[in-house]
C-alpha cells in the first residue's frame, strides 16, 4: 500500500498536471467527502467521490487548458498531508458563468488530504477566491475596496 505522501504527490503530478483523470478511480476513495474552508459552507464536507473529481478537474481544464499546478511546500504526519500549492493558467473559456477573459491566474491554496488504504479518504480545502477574482477582474484590488473608490468591477 502505498503511504499517504505518495498518494497526494500522485493526485497532483498524475491525475491534475499529466490528466490521467482515470486515475480517479485508484486515488479517491468512492465515499470521499471534500471541506470547503468558507464561510457558510457545510462543516459535514459534501460527498466528492472518483466521478465528482474528475468533472471537477474536466471543468477547470475547459475554462484553463494550459492549466498546471504547483506544489510549493508539502508536510506529511501519519494519515495526513498539508499541501501548499499554486493553480496557473489562461482562462481560456467560460468558468462558473464568467466567460473567457484571457487572463493568466495563479491561484493560491491549502489542501490537507487524509489517505486511507491508500485513497483520499477526505480534504479540507482553502483557496485565495478573492485573488482568484481579482486576477480575472471580477473584483477591485484590496486597495480601492478598502478605500470605497470601488465596489464592484465589471468584466469586459
Amino acid at each position: 500500500m502505498r503511504e499517504a505522501r505518495q498518494v497526494v504527490a500522485a493526485f497532483f503530478e498524475r491525475l491534475w498536471n499529466a490528466r490521467k483523470l482515470d486515475l480517479a478511480e485508484e486515488l479517491i476513495d468512492p465515499d470521499c467527502r471534500t471541506h470547503q474552508l468558507q464561510p457558510g459552507a457545510d462543516p459535514a464536507g459534501a460527498a466528492r467521490g472518483p466521478a465528482a473529481i474528475r468533472h471537477h478537474i474536466e471543468d477547470w481544464l475547459r475554462a484553463f487548458p494550459d492549466l498546471e499546478m504547483r506544489v510549493r511546500q508539502s508536510v506529511a504526519e501519519g494519515d495526513r498531508v498539508a499541501t501548499h500549492c499554486t493553480m496557473t493558467g489562461s482562462h481560456e473559456g467560460a468558468w462558473m458563468g464568467v466567460a473567457a477573459t484571457g487572463q493568466r491566474i495563479d491561484l493560491e491554496m491549502m489542501v490537507i488530504h487524509r489517505v486511507a488504504e491508500g485513497r483520499i479518504v477526505e480534504d479540507w480545502v482553502l483557496v485565495d477566491s478573492y485573488g482568484l477574482f481579482q486576477q480575472l477582474g471580477l473584483v477591485p484590488p484590496k486597495p480601492a475596496l478598502l478605500s470605497g473608490e470601488q465596489v464592484f468591477v465589471q468584466p469586459s
